[in-house]
C-alpha cells in the first residue's frame, strides 16, 4: 500500500491510454481517462487533503520519447508518487508502420528512466503499469509475440527497482472472462470507458 500524503503531486506518465484527449494548453487537465477517474474519486474522497494530480501522457510516445523528454515532464516536475503506462506503441509501431522497437532497445529506456528518477527523486515511489492489449479486433492476437517479452521487461523492472506493479495485462485478460473485449476496448489498445475504470480501480487499491 502507498501512503500519499497531504499536498503530494502525483504525476502519471504514459502514451495516448494516459493521456485520454487531455487538452494540452491547459497543464492541469486530467483528461477523459483514467488519471481523471483517479483524480475526480480521490479528491472527492480526501478533499483536505490539497493533493495535486497532473497528467503528462502523450499519444503516440515510446519508451524513447519519455527518455527525450523526462527532465521537463518528470524531474523538473518533482513528484511526490510517479505512475508510468508505457510500452504498447513500441509494439504497435511494427505492425502499422514498419517501426519495430527491439525488447532490448526497450528495456536500455526503460531502465534509463528509471535510473535518472532514482538519482534524481530517491524518496518518490514509482508505480509500474504493465502495457497490454486486448483481442480485438482479433488480429491484436498477432501483438502477442512482440508484446509478451515488453510486458516482462516491465515486471522485471519493477522487481529489479523495488517497484510497485499494476498488472494490467493480466487484469484485462481476466477482465475478458467476465464481459467481452470490446466492452472494455473498441481496438484492443485504447480502453473504454469501463476499462479506463478498471484501470483507476486497481491504482485505487494500492494506494491510501
Amino acid at each position: 500500500m502507498i501512503t500519499i500524503q497531504p499536498k503530494s503531486l502525483v504525476l502519471f506518465q504514459g502514451d495516448s491510454i494516459t493521456d485520454a484527449g487531455r487538452d494540452y494548453a491547459n497543464g492541469e487537465d486530467w483528461g477523459r481517462g483514467y488519471v481523471n477517474f483517479i483524480a475526480s474519486w480521490y479528491s472527492a474522497q480526501y478533499p483536505e487533503a490539497g493533493v495535486h494530480f497532473l497528467n503528462r501522457g502523450l499519444s503516440g510516445n515510446r519508451a524513447i520519447d519519455l527518455v527525450n523528454r523526462w527532465d521537463t515532464d518528470c524531474l523538473d516536475l518533482k513528484p511526490d508518487l510517479l505512475t508510468i503506462l508505457i510500452g504498447v506503441n513500441d509494439t504497435w509501431r511494427k505492425y502499422d508502420r514498419d517501426d519495430p522497437t527491439s525488447v532490448e532497445d526497450f528495456e536500455v529506456r526503460y531502465r534509463n528512466i528509471l535510473m535518472r528518477t532514482r538519482e534524481t527523486l530517491p524518496d518518490t515511489p514509482i508505480i509500474l503499469m504493465e502495457p497490454f492489449v486486448l483481442p480485438e479486433p482479433p488480429d491484436r492476437l498477432e501483438w502477442r509475440e512482440d508484446l509478451n517479452p515488453k510486458i516482462l521487461v516491465t515486471r522485471r523492472l519493477a522487481e529489479e527497482f523495488q517497484l510497485t506493479l499494476i498488472p494490467l495485462d493480466y487484469l484485462f485478460q481476466k477482465a475478458c472472462a467476465l464481459r467481452e473485449p470490446s466492452f472494455w476496448s473498441a481496438d484492443g489498445v485504447h480502453p473504454t470507458q469501463p476499462g479506463h475504470a478498471l484501470i483507476a480501480q486497481s491504482w485505487l487499491k494500492i494506494t491510501e
